[in-house]
This record gives structure tokens, sequence and C-alpha cells, in this order.
């Protein structure tokens, strides 16, 4: 079974919902028969895979929340929800404080479970946490597929 880790900007207003569907067609379908997709359970490109995920393919989902899904915002709370009954598995590392290293523990124990990630920057800065994870990818040796949004 194919696993791949989904990785992208919290900031999504600047397209259409539409536009990610096609987005998501082009670049995750290809990978999603008897795939294991593992999403970090955030706002933004996270929720709006998991839900592209959830209605159109048959691939298995987990949720990787740094914290808790309780803490996490409610754009997220509500695409786990909308989606559980295709949710294999929701995986809370229970981080105290949800700054920066949390996050970033998260976006290692995703990848350091799956053989490649596909990213959604929408910044060309490597110090975001969509960045950290490709970064990361790229130190395991693993391929990444970098779609920027």
């Amino acid at each position: 079974m194919r696993t791949v880790t989904i990785t992208g900007t919290r900031r999504t207003g600047h397209k259409t919902p539409a536009e990610y569907a096609d987005l998501f067609e082009h670049y995750l379908s290809p990978f999603a028969q008897g795939a294991h997709f593992y999403i970090g359970g955030a706002a933004g490109i996270d929720s709006l895979a998991l839900l592209w995920l959830a209605d159109r393919t048959a691939a298995a989902i987990t949720i990787v929340a740094p914290g808790t899904m309780g803490r996490q915002p409610a754009e997220a709370q509500e695409a786990v929800a909308r989606s559980r009954g295709r949710i294999k598995e929701v995986v809370e590392l229970g981080a105290a404080e949800l700054q920066a290293p949390a996050y970033h523990a998260r976006n290692r124990w995703m990848v350091d479970r799956t053989s490649m990630t596909i990213g959604f920057p929408h910044a060309t800065k490597p110090s975001t946490g969509t960045w950290q994870t490709i970064e990361y990818t790229a130190e395991q040796g693993k391929p990444r597929l970098i779609v920027p949004v």
C-alpha cells in the first residue's frame, strides 16, 4: 500500500473550492487507489484535501493532530466530523503547547510513516511548516511532489 503525507498552506482563500478540487483531481487522484493518506488535521489544505479524499476516493485516511483535535481550528474539526465515516484513524500527539516545535514534530511523525509527500505551499519561503515537511521528506530520501497554490 502506498502511504502519502499531505502538507500545505493554511491560507487558501485566494482560490475557489473548484480550483482546489481541480488541483486535487490532478495531483492526488493518481496516487489515491490503494493508498493511505496522512493529513495534519489543520485548516486550509489539510481540511480541503481531507474533504476531497473522503468524498471522491476510497483511500484510507489518517488525521494527525499535534495536540488534540479539540484544540484544532473549527474548520479542521468540522472537516473531520463531516468525514468521520471515512477516516481510518485520528492520532493525537498530545503536545502541551501548539507552537512551531509541535507542528514540526507532527510533520516528522507523518513523514516517518509514509513513503512520499505531496506539498501544496503558498509561499516560497522555506520557513513555513509546509516547506519544513517537504525538506524533511527530502532528508529522508523520499520522493516529494510540490504543487504551489
